[in-house]
């Protein structure tokens, strides 16, 4: 693998710079921008009140000192809940300070990465299944136009939108056709296997098991024309391995270590 290729390998920060400080936080994503990351990972739930939030989970008992569903509390309700107490708060001092990890919404999110000097592009995974099902594509687009990134120049948008869930994705394409979709997979079902994709999606996001196991598979998807973005990379080996199939980007927890892998810290 030439220098120069692993150079072209976008490194994605998985929910922020999660190894180090904790997953969808604000602490975590200024990490990753500090670290230099080229973009940064987040999961978009609809809280009760209509509020994207910075949650993988469906429910927040795991990343914070309260229990619920997102979708059915509000946002004050998320606001009041420690996001960061499960992580050890002895590896960064700044955690002491309350907004670091408190619930993120994405508009703090997108206002971060529009305020960091230069540069940083955003993978949004909408999670499905959700109670709110279209609103959430519905809301996150009119979020996005808030900040001029709805209608984005043919191949130079900042923002793309990941999800597992195809219709997500057919929804997103056809409302906002510049936006770059990726569709998300644990496993390559039979239709997929020669390389294609469900209608709508246009990068390919296989699982970092898929790449192992078939290798081969990101050849193929090359071939029929699609991007690959991986997740979620964190071992060298990985890398490596993802680096010697000319992958595009890696999503990681470990930024900071893979920007070093590729000779580019």
């Amino acid at each position: 693998m030439t220098q120069a290729r692993q150079h072209n390998i976008q490194v994605v920060a998985h929910r922020g710079a999660s190894e180090d400080a904790p997953e969808h936080t604000l602490a975590a994503y200024k990490k990753a921008i500090e670290d230099g990351a080229d973009a940064l990972e987040c999961d978009v739930r609809l809280t009760a009140d209509g509020h994207l939030v910075c949650v993988h989970d469906r429910r927040v008992n795991r990343t914070s000192n309260g229990r619920g569903a997102v979708s059915a509390l509000e946002l004050a309700d998320l606001a009041a809940l420690d996001f960061g107490s499960w992580k050890d708060a002895a590896e960064s001092p700044d955690w002491g300070d309350p907004s670091f990890t408190s619930v993120l919404t994405l508009e703090q999110l997108l206002g971060l990465v529009a305020d960091s000097g230069r540069r940083i592009e955003l993978a949004i995974e909408t999670k499905h299944p959700t109670r709110w099902a279209g609103q959430v594509e519905e809301r996150l687009l009119h979020l996005l136009g808030r900040f001029g990134l709805d209608a984005p120049a043919a191949g130079d948008s900042p923002v793309r939108i990941m999800s597992f869930s195809a219709r997500s994705l057919h929804r997103v394409s056809a409302a906002a056709p510049n936006i770059p979709t990726v569709y998300l997979m644990q496993f390559v079902t039979p239709r997929l296997r020669d390389g294609r994709l469900p209608a709508g999606a246009r990068i390919a996001g296989p699982g970092m098991r898929i790449v192992r196991n078939h290798p081969a598979y990101i050849a193929r998807l090359h071939r029929a024309g699609h991007r690959v973005h991986v997740w979620t990379v964190n071992e060298p080996e990985d890398v490596e391995l993802c680096a010697s199939l000319g992958v595009e980007a890696i999503i990681t927890n470990r930024p900071k270590q893979v920007l070093s892998q590729l000779g580019r810290l």
